[in-house]
């Protein structure tokens, strides 16, 4: 894999961007935020005269539309759609006008405008809207099993499940599936108004088993002491299932096992599944399933486990790696070379492993065409791309992190339908202007022509390989971590107050400072960042003693990745696949898969993803 070294933008390109860039100062944009976050409606208002036409000047006038928006002003919304051309902007000002018509019921003003916003840019909500439109026209309801997991949803799409309920097009069953799947998500207001919306025969007082109310009610108090105590709950329940009915206790079984799954007791959530309805797992509970018969090691029941999956599901890339790793331990060679090869087709972590089960490593990459500079002068040329150039340099010249999001979401939207080669083309000029996010962005859409430069890229890399060799830590793991982390956006700051390119929480630098003797420091500043991260990283791995145990306790802490370890030892990739956190599971993969490509860009020694995902101990 060849990295790019720095490039240039052509003088032209340089040139208009400098001139819009005077035509909109920084301040004056960041003045009309200011003046917009404080509803100061006539200072805004002058910033969006004084901008006139200027490149940025779309953004006061976006304000003023949100503005009108909080006032339910619809004249005013539509005076800027009717003024400006189709863009990131404009979508995202109709959909929250046909969330606000949609919860007024002006529903004919909602039918002529839904019909103006494109299907890509539809949001859940507004789609929701959408469907309630039709269903009070009497068109047939869309699929509404997509709600029938354990979360919340938005108030138009309650409104729709509402309306569907009170008009027969969802049977009673559905909306009980549904008021049980909210309580175990510990939904418990959205729930009661559901059950009180559409007339559920529910009750919050004592549990009569006499009356279907009781019952709900017993399940209702089976499902939260599920989520303390699963063996409890599944004492209780074995008490009253036969009272409960085989639906409402084969609801609670599935609960229960879920609970134990994610408390990684296998051996219960095993029994529970096995107890439960199928009819009425979530995709959740269907994965958990697998994941309690594969860390069990029990390779037959998680075959039987996912061929019995929704179909949608068991076609994921890692369901269909672990059904052929199950098949492999049955002989069944052939059909698991089948799955490995379906699991393959992309690039992700489970597509590395499955090439691996087929004998294939990662070597020197195939070459792809690059972008010319006519490709990347062409896509500067777009003003989405330009808008968001633009923003990006006010960012960082006023350190304002509210408008770099703008500026991705101009990105983001710039790049629906494109090319591969523009994509590649686009990724290239973020990387030359320090766009990284989005030029990782960008070159990970691409579906045919791949650039694993663009799409692994390696800034700062005198920085990294410096501490690297310091600290003695696979300079290849350092990147696949900050990609991960921060996607190289020095001053990514994260919701929990992590900071920087390692995305380190405050009282880990001070620490790690004082362990390398910074007496002061900037947890921002590159090197610093850098620094602090690889000696932190190297720290958890002489603490825990294996990568991906390491990996774990960079994102959750290492009294979170020593719990999950069992009590025999575990195939690395098994004990990543049943890490209870969401967020570190996913984190973990990518970070190692991350690791495997970066050391075949660096010419480092051919090293499995699987070699480096090891075995960890036995707690």
């Amino acid at each position: 894999m060849k990295f790019f070294d720095s490039g240039r933008l052509t003088a032209a390109v340089l040139l208009g961007l400098a001139s819009l860039a005077h035509a909109a100062p920084a301040d004056d944009l960041v003045a009309a935020r200011d003046a917009f976050k404080r509803k100061d409606d006539a200072a805004l208002a002058a910033y969006a005269s004084s901008m006139g036409n200027d490149a940025l000047a779309v953004y006061p006038r976006y304000w003023q539309a949100w503005r009108a928006l909080d006032d339910e002003d619809d004249e005013g919304v539509a005076r800027f759609l009717g003024h400006e051309s189709s863009s990131m902007l404009t979508e995202r000002v109709r959909n929250e006008w046909l969330k606000s018509l949609g919860k007024r019921d002006q529903w004919a003003r909602f039918a002529s405008e839904w019909a103006l916003l494109p299907e890509a840019g539809r949001d859940e909500e507004s789609s929701c809207y959408g469907e309630l439109a039709l269903l009070r026209q009497g068109r047939a309801p869309g699929n509404f099993d997509r709600f029938l997991e354990s979360r919340s949803a938005p108030e138009g799409c309650n409104r729709l499940i509402y309306e569907a309920g009170n008009r027969k097009a969802l049977s009673q069953n559905w909306l009980l599936l549904r008021y049980r799947l909210l309580l175990a998500g510990n939904f418990v207001t959205a729930a009661r108004e559901l059950a009180t919306s559409t007339g559920l025969p529910v009750a919050t007082g004592s549990a009569n088993l006499e009356t279907d109310a009781g019952k709900e009610a017993t399940v209702a108090s089976l499902i939260a002491k599920a989520r303390q105590n699963p063996d409890s709950a599944a004492s209780e329940l074995s008490g009253v299932e036969g009272a409960l009915g085989e639906a409402r206790a084969g609801f609670v079984w599935g609960q229960l096992a879920l609970a134990a799954a994610k408390k990684l007791n296998m051996a219960v959530a095993l029994q529970g599944f096995d107890k439960s309805d199928i009819r009425q797992l979530t995709s959740e509970q269907w994965e958990w399933w697998a994941r309690a018969a594969l860390r069990q090691g029990d390779w037959v029941r998680l075959e039987r486990i996912v061929r019995g999956m929704p179909a949608e599901l068991a076609n994921k890339p890692g369901w269909l790696y672990w059904r052929g790793r199950a098949l492999k331990t049955q002989d069944r060679t052939a059909e698991a070379r089948l799955l490995f090869v379906q699991a393959s087709r992309n690039n992700s972590y489970y597509a590395l492993l499955s090439l691996e089960e087929l004998g294939n490593v990662l070597d020197a990459p195939h070459d792809t065409r690059r972008p010319s500079q006519a490709d990347v002068d062409k896509v500067a040329g777009e003003p989405a791309i330009r808008r968001s150039l633009l923003l990006v340099d006010v960012a960082s010249s006023q350190a304002r992190a509210e408008i770099r999001e703008d500026a991705k979401r101009e990105w983001r939207w710039a790049m629906r339908n494109k090319s591969d080669n523009e994509l590649l083309a686009s990724a290239e000029l973020a990387r030359r202007t320090g766009f990284y996010d989005m030029a990782i962005y960008s070159a990970e859409r691409t579906q045919g022509s791949h650039d694993y430069g663009l799409r692994y890229l390696s800034p700062y890399r005198d920085v990294t390989q410096r501490y690297a060799r310091q600290f003695d830590v696979d300079e290849a793991w350092i990147y696949g971590l900050i990609r991960q982390e921060s996607r190289f956006v020095n001053v990514a700051r994260s919701g929990v107050g992590a900071s920087g390119l390692m995305q380190l929480m405050p009282a880990t630098a001070r620490w790690a400072a004082n362990k390398v003797g910074l007496a002061s420091f900037s947890v921002n500043d590159i090197d610093t960042n850098i620094q602090l991260g690889t000696w932190y990283l190297r720290h958890v791995l002489d603490d825990l003693g294996q990568p991906v145990l390491a990996t774990a306790a960079y994102n959750a802490g290492p009294g979170r990745a020593r719990a999950w370890q069992a009590g025999v030892p575990l195939e690395g990739a098994v004990y990543a696949e049943t890490i209870p956190f969401n967020e570190t599971r996913d984190y973990v993969q990518k970070v190692m898969a991350n690791a495997a490509y970066y050391a075949r860009g660096f010419g480092h020694a051919g090293l499995s993803l699987k070699t480096r995902l090891g075995t960890i101990a036995a707690r």
